[in-house]
């Protein structure tokens, strides 16, 4: 079934979404401030880290033994400023994230996977922005962890909505496998509002005929997260207020755009 979450802090590392939740994938936020440092490792599983706000230096090393560092990765102010930076870690390595600056926000999202790809940053040109939609859903679309990066698992990106806009619109879904068209792929968004007392709306519903359909509608905060593990998945901004998530996807193939519109709904794509 759906669920929202609204975050509350436990420390510096907090397990949002633990793994075994969702089938495919799970996320949590990392908060410190000044010179901290967090340590971890990843199993068997690949992470992107997601950089909200501030600047870290990453120390990754491999199951191999070698060692990679990053100096200075992030650097926005806010989610509202600017495209994303995130950091992509393999399954099989350790990683220390020493905060840079006084605040430090980042999202951890992670799917079990085989080993892919190495360590990377990414951001810069391998960040694609698309305005995607037009008149009142119109939205901007960061693409930053997509095919062109041969992880395992996981897409990951970010979606700004302008106030009084909607997103993932028409309404999709990609929750069956059809071949050249739909996959089956679990989803979470992480939100962000500005100013932060606003408010959004998500409306989560499947499609007709469905055994375990359901029908919900979310009132999104500051700082909430919605999984959607199957379903239609829509999203407003209210008037007055900008609407931010991050998203990540994983599931039994790795294809962005592997959806379907909802057929009432789709027509809107063609005025």
């Amino acid at each position: 079934m759906e669920r929202h979450i609204k975050w509350q802090a436990e420390g510096k590392y907090t397990p949002i979404v633990k793994p075994g939740v969702m089938r495919f994938i799970d996320f949590g936020r990392l908060q410190l401030t000044g010179d901290e440092e967090y340590s971890g490792t990843t199993g068997e599983r690949e992470y992107v880290l997601d950089f909200f706000s501030g600047s870290a230096s990453i120390t990754v090393t491999g199951r191999d033994g070698d060692t990679k560092q990053f100096n200075t990765v992030g650097g926005r102010e806010d989610v509202f400023s600017g495209p994303p930076v995130m950091v992509y870690l393999p399954p099989g390595c350790s990683y220390t994230v020493k905060a840079n600056s006084r605040n430090l926000d980042v999202g951890f999202f992670s799917a079990v996977s085989k080993p892919a790809a190495a360590a990377a940053v990414l951001a810069g040109a391998h960040v694609i922005r698309n305005d995607v939609g037009r008149d009142n859903w119109k939205r901007t679309v960061y693409s930053a962890l997509d095919e062109r990066f041969p992880a395992g698992k996981l897409l990951a990106g970010e979606t700004l909505n302008p106030p009084g806009n909607w997103s993932s619109f028409p309404p999709h879904k990609h929750d069956r496998a059809k071949p050249s068209q739909e996959a089956v792929l679990e989803e979470i968004y992480f939100f962000r509002i500005r100013p932060a007392q606003g408010f959004g709306f998500m409306w989560t519903y499947t499609a007709p005929g469905d055994a375990d359909g359901f029908s919900t509608v979310f009132k999104v905060h500051d700082g909430d997260t919605v999984l959607i593990p199957k379903g239609y998945h829509p999203v407003v901004a209210a008037p007055g207020y900008d609407l931010h998530y991050a998203w990540a996807l994983a599931g039994e193939e790795r294809r962005y755009g592997a959806w379907s519109d909802d057929p009432q709904h789709a027509w809107v794509k063609k005025q």
